[in-house]
């Protein structure tokens, strides 16, 4: 027998994030109508996690579904609701909720007119599109946004899928996207930097170097927060960051390249915030401040 309170669920969108979440919620006794998958991966990833689920254009999603899953880039989300709006798909009553973290209830607005239920639901999590992706959501927070009235389904369907859902205001949903961004999509771009350099001093598998410290590091931040701050520009040792940025200068043909920016934009960062727990003197972060200034051409 199904649980009390099952929904047609609707997923637009068969991408990394729209698969698995429409996995999680079948897991949850929901009942998947409809996916719409355009690309050939996205076509794969459907039939490999929402096995037996049809492949439907979107409009026809929507008219089946009580609850609609839009999954789609942030880009794409006004345009696709504004759309369907245009063509009255949306039904009152329906429960329509989107994955952007950019982007609370508002940009649901012709949802709302429609008599629909507007959602925010953004996974704080990375995927692969893969079933291991399912075993994730079990650590991960989605950050929800809806009407005071709503909150609790929103709340209580990221709890079926095996998360924890936080409330973030409206207003406040680009700062929280920006934070999440800032840290993960940012922390990628730092470990390729620093692999690309030990690739250039000989070391064949730079992850074996990285892997350890890199995890050592992120957990003692998250347990301690700038407590945990060491290195050079924590120590005020300025001979030794100006020597990192001729290194970089010169990797980076004449500071040309993404390296030795990254390195002098986080180093002058972390200068601010040592300084501001008082481990740099006021002198310290000038002499900081000089050696980290990009030369001019």
């Amino acid at each position: 027998m199904a649980k009390p309170g099952r929904l047609g669920v609707g997923i637009v969108g068969a991408g990394k994030v729209g698969a698995v979440l429409g996995a999680a919620l079948r897991a949850a006794e929901h009942a998947v109508v409809g996916v719409s998958a355009v690309s050939e991966a996205s076509r794969e990833r459907a039939e490999t996690l929402l096995r037996g689920v049809p492949i439907l254009e979107v409009q026809e999603i929507v008219e089946r579904s009580e609850l609609v899953l839009l999954a789609v880039p942030d880009d794409a989300l006004p345009g696709l609701v504004d759309g369907l709006a245009k063509l009255g798909a949306w039904q009152p009553g329906q429960l329509v909720a989107h994955t952007s973290g950019r982007f609370g209830v508002g940009v649901l607005h012709p949802v709302r007119a429609a008599g629909a239920v507007p959602l925010a639901m953004h996974p704080a999590m990375t995927f692969t599109g893969m079933s291991l992706d399912l075993t994730r959501l079990l650590d991960c927070t989605f950050g929800v946004t809806a009407d005071a009235a709503m909150l609790p389904i929103a709340q209580a369907l990221v709890v079926e899928m095996g998360a924890e859902p936080v409330a973030i205001a409206e207003a406040d949903r680009t700062l929280y996207h920006a934070a999440l961004a800032h840290g993960s999509n940012h922390l990628v771009t730092l470990v390729a930097q620093a692999s690309q350099l030990l690739r250039e001093v000989g070391v064949e598998a730079p992850e074996r170097i990285l892997g350890p410290l890199l995890r050592a590091t992120l957990e003692n931040a998250l347990a301690s927060g700038e407590s945990a701050l060491t290195g050079p520009v924590a120590r005020g040792d300025t001979g030794t960051v100006r020597a990192h940025a001729e290194a970089l200068r010169e990797f980076d043909g004449g500071g040309h390249g993404d390296v030795l920016a990254a390195y002098l934009a986080m180093a002058r960062a972390t200068a601010l915030r040592a300084e501001g727990r008082g481990l740099l003197k006021p002198n310290q972060l000038g002499e900081l401040r000089e050696a980290l200034e990009p030369e001019e051409d």
